[in-house]
């Protein structure tokens, strides 16, 4: 098992390292072996405060830097990402348990062309525009407190430094104290591509410290967030007292409808691959599968063939699809809820809350597929975030549409059927984003959630416009 030597010595403030207040330690847990491969500086209010003065300082000289200037540091930011896959993909392995093919490439790959897309929005984009005798104005927000959960390190904190910087404004970023060893090497390649001191800061530490000090400070003018509904209905609150910005992209339940005209092997296998990917542990999966009732004991044949080949195992075996889970903690999590399936009498075909066999150590589960599944459940409708997947029997197409807008999310979905058939069904579903037949991902598509999973979007010029106010100047 290989363990990252990734160091962090100190929190990332103005440019440097930065010991920081006497706040201790927290350690970095490898799932996959229980061992602690790393230790972060538990960050205080103070090194938040500390942080964000570094941002405000350096806020009106990166502000009035060209947009094509600040395009091209992305570049160069996106580059140095590239150049440093292997890094950065047995960091994100050893802190996280993502298996290390999925690390090179969903994990980081991904994460280098979202900061490639974004800077080819400068120049086309709308800094100002003619509306009868106003000038719009398109400007920096200011500083962004930025905090980000653990199943995506790299992705999800790039999904909000590439616009930000874009747009002019400068950042305070929070990584999850589980998974805090990419945030260094991103500060490192950050400050190579011409990022200036000051612009992009990082400060360690727990969400309850750290978070709640980013939420709250009144010099910070915006929180982008992603994570749990829970936290996220947090963040909201604390922020409210300075009426800050607040863009959330929160949790899901999404859901893959399979039409009785749709392709139905194709639409398993990629519906399955959308439940397991990243050992389920993503906030765009769909885990819940709504076929026709007449075709669930088909479509049951079709999701057990194919989850045998996830494969569960070492992270670093090229061979594995399902790494452990994130932490023990959140892998008790998971097993709760298959017992809880079981309990409710929903129908396992595949899994179970045992180990999987030859697993005794590590936060490992077991690939899950449940048949028969009332969609009231608390497996139908909570967010369990593991590699949990519930079929649910539909008996026309009025009532797959009603299961799949029948949560209180509304992140992602799918539907599979004939292009246009689909197409219909997918315009009526409450979510943010909608596959259609497995649609290809787009970086320029905007990505957000409808009722609680979530406010603003991210991606291409969506995601851009969060990070600006708006000026109108009469003339």
């Amino acid at each position: 098992m290989t363990a990252s030597t990734h160091s962090v010595a100190g929190h990332w403030i103005g440019g440097e390292t930065v010991t920081g207040s006497a706040g201790g330690t927290l350690p970095v847990v490898n799932p996959a072996t229980g061992e602690v491969v790393a230790e972060t500086p538990a960050g205080t209010a103070a090194d938040v405060h500390h942080a964000v003065a570094a941002a405000r300082a350096a806020f009106p000289a990166w502000a009035a830097t060209t947009p094509q200037h600040r395009a091209d540091v992305l570049r160069r930011l996106g580059a140095g990402l590239a150049a440093r896959t292997e890094e950065i993909a047995q960091a994100i392995t050893a802190e996280m348990g993502s298996p290390i093919g999925m690390s090179r490439t969903a994990q980081v790959a991904f994460p280098a062309a979202v900061v490639e897309s974004i800077a080819g929005l400068a120049d086309d984009f709308a800094w100002t525009e003619e509306v009868g005798n106003s000038l719009i104005v398109r400007e920096p927000i200011g500083v962004v407190g930025a905090i980000t959960p653990w199943n995506f390190p790299l992705q999800q904190i790039v999904s909000k430094l590439a616009p930000a910087l874009l747009a002019g404004d400068t950042v305070v970023f929070k990584p999850s104290e589980n998974a805090p060893l990419t945030a260094r090497i991103l500060a490192e390649v950050a400050a190579e591509a011409g990022v200036p001191a000051g612009v992009f800061n990082v400060v360690y530490g727990t969400g309850a410290t750290v978070g709640e000090a980013i939420s709250a400070h009144p010099d910070i003018d915006m929180i982008s967030f992603t994570g749990s509904t829970r936290a996220g209905q947090r963040i909201s609150s604390v922020a409210a007292a300075t009426v800050k910005r607040v863009a959330l992209e929160l949790g899901g339940k999404g859901a893959n409808i399979i039409l009785d005209d749709a392709d139905l092997p194709t639409a398993v296998e990629q519906g399955l691959m959308m439940a397991f990917s990243n050992g389920g542990q993503v906030c765009g999966a769909w885990p819940r599968m709504l076929v026709p009732a007449a075709r669930q004991d088909e479509v049951v044949a079709l999701a057990v063939e194919a989850a045998k080949q996830y494969t569960v195992g070492d992270p670093n075996d090229e061979a594995t699809r399902i790494g452990p889970m994130a932490s023990e903690a959140h892998r008790q999590k998971v097993v709760g809820y298959i017992e809880r399936g079981i309990a409710d009498g929903a129908r396992l075909v595949f899994g179970g809350p045992e180990r999987p066999e030859g697993l005794t150590g590590g936060a490992y589960v077991q690939p899950t597929i449940f048949a028969d599944v009332d969609p009231t459940s608390p497996i139908a409708q909570e967010e369990i975030f593991g590699p949990v997947l519930t079929i649910i029997p539909y008996a026309d197409e009025e009532e797959a549409v009603a299961i799949a807008n029948g949560t209180q999310y509304g992140l992602t979905s799918g539907v599979f059927g004939e292009p246009e058939h689909a197409l219909a069904v997918a315009r009526r579903l409450r979510v943010g984003q909608v596959d259609v037949n497995a649609g290809h991902w787009n970086p320029l598509a905007p990505f957000g959630g409808y009722r609680q999973s979530g406010n603003g979007r991210e991606f291409g010029r969506f995601g851009l416009e969060e990070f600006l106010e708006t000026k109108s100047i009469q003339r």
